[in-house]
């Protein structure tokens, strides 16, 4: 109890007001659920990245472009390490929960600058930008697959770091949602909760695979709960996985392979076998 307390004393002091306050990203810009990054960034002894049980970094969300405009909600100020970070909501980014930012990595005002404009990209130049990434590892949260440097600056590891945790430091990769939100510039929405009702329905309902196989085109989006899989071309798939990073697949191995255990619907969610069903969704 007494311990508690001193939380809940010590939690005001921390946290301030910020109101009618814009930030603007001026880097590529992590956005976790936690205003701790310094001990995501470094941990206790400053030279390890904080991993949860799946061996991935479980408090990032997504990392934000430049010119990404974030509503200030209220500033976190560490001041014996020297570090403000912002709790802020953005359009880029509609989801639940508190989501916070590093302070060195945004300017303010006290006017809404213009946002980043985002306009609707060409299929062949989605399909080229995903095949440039085929071979870059897997990141939870990660959407800038050749990662950021700056962290490397900003959370200063305090000894040498093998190849394989400074990836994991600077956010190298992307998740499966990420690699099609890089590819479009963020056109499409950034997890898959949102794609599994994004663009339109391909009639897939009960389906063989050889019924569905003519019916898909480049850049429809095969999603299951959590994850997606992208029709690349006639015979190809591209996706990012834990185990093996962005890679491809042969359309009709992959789609098997999905139908093993998922059932085609048209619509997501109508049945008691949701978590266990998949869509076709259609956008450019």
């Amino acid at each position: 109890m007494k311990k508690l307390l001193i939380i809940l004393i010590l939690l005001p002091l921390l946290s301030k007001a910020y109101s009618q306050t814009y930030a603007l990203a001026i880097d590529y810009t992590p956005v976790l659920n936690t205003y701790d990054q310094f001990l995501i960034f470094g941990g206790t002894d400053g030279s390890i990245v904080k991993l949860d049980k799946r061996g991935l970094i479980g408090e990032m969300e997504f990392i934000a472009f430049p010119g990404t405009v974030f509503n200030i909600l209220e500033i976190v100020d560490f001041q014996d390490r020297g570090l403000i970070y912002y709790r802020v909501k953005t359009d880029d980014y509609q989801y639940n929960g508190n989501f916070y930012l590093d302070s060195r990595f945004v300017n303010t005002y006290d006017e809404k600058p213009n946002s980043r404009i985002v306009e609707r990209p060409n299929q062949s130049d989605v399909v080229k930008f995903m095949k440039s990434l085929i071979g870059y590892p897997y990141m939870w949260g990660g959407n800038y697959a050749d990662g950021i440097y700056t962290m490397l600056s900003y959370y200063q590891p305090k000894a040498e770091i093998d190849t394989k945790t400074k990836n994991l430091w600077i956010l190298k990769g992307v998740d499966c949602s990420g690699l099609l939100y890089q590819s479009t510039a963020g056109y499409t929405p950034r997890n898959t909760s949102s794609l599994l009702n994004y663009g339109e329905a391909v009639n897939i309902e009960d389906k063989s695979i050889d019924e569905i196989i003519p019916l898909l085109k480049p850049l429809d989006l095969i999603v299951i709960k959590g994850h997606v899989v992208i029709v690349l071309d006639d015979n190809t798939t591209i996706e990012s996985s834990p185990d093996k990073g962005v890679h491809t697949n042969g359309l009709k191995v992959r789609l098997s392979k999905i139908m093993e255990d998922y059932k085609p619907v048209n619509e997501f969610g109508k049945r008691a076998w949701r978590n266990k069903e998949f869509v076709l969704r259609r956008w450019i």
